[in-house]
């Protein structure tokens, strides 16, 4: 005899249907998409160089031809000492001559070297009233007058000499320091005898009383 099977016709649901066939074309690589290849190498050709390679520079190299061209550059644009005397207060006097505005540059870069300098106004009236010896170098530009319009009369108190120079930027560039500086003091002659005694000797020279 002949039995039915008990099994239903289960209708599957056309959903899951989609989903599937969706989530097979995401993982399957489409046809329209560039297949990527790995990098070749660049092979030369005959007439081609090969490309020379760069020389690393040591630290000094690298110093020397970077101040090469600052120095270059800052002598072509840098204004002259007499464009700069006309830019100076109604106290710098005594102003040192050209030669010996690079003196006193020389002489306080030196002291700067050997860690004998007071920079600043605070720091110099400081190093006075502990007794610190010297010679002052102070800038001509220096506005408003008030920063360092009682320095002058300071010094002469502790018999201390003074010279103005024209510039604080230069002053600033001789005391190794990116920033104006309007005045120094040195405290050794030790630094450099010769410059130290021919700047004192200029210095000693001035005679208040003789400007009008």
């Amino acid at each position: 005899s002949f039995v039915p099977s008990v099994r239903k016709n289960v209708q599957k649901d056309p959903r899951k249907i989609i989903d599937k066939t969706s989530a097979a074309t995401l993982l399957r690589p489409s046809l329209h998409q560039p297949i990527k290849h790995p990098p070749t190498a660049h092979k030369m050709s005959d007439t081609e160089e090969p490309k020379a390679k760069k020389q690393k520079l040591s630290k000094k190299e690298r110093k020397k031809s970077i101040g090469g061209d600052d120095k270059e550059e800052t002598s072509a644009d840098a204004p002259s000492y007499e464009e700069r005397c006309e830019a100076i207060n109604i106290l710098a006097s005594p102003l040192a001559s050209k030669k010996s505005t690079k003196k006193a540059h020389k002489l306080v870069r030196k002291a700067t070297q050997s860690k004998s300098l007071r920079r600043g106004v605070k720091e110099l009236v400081k190093g006075l009233r502990k007794g610190d010896k010297g010679i002052a170098i102070l800038a001509g530009d220096v506005f408003p007058i008030d920063v360092m319009s009682h320095l002058p009369i300071l010094l002469e108190e502790h018999n201390v000499p003074y010279l103005f120079v024209p510039s604080k930027r230069d002053l600033g560039a001789a005391a190794c320091t990116k920033r104006p500086t309007s005045c120094v003091l040195v405290k050794d002659k030790k630094v450099d005898k010769e410059l130290f005694d021919l700047l004192v000797e200029e210095a000693k020279a001035y005679d208040p009383n003789s400007k009008n």
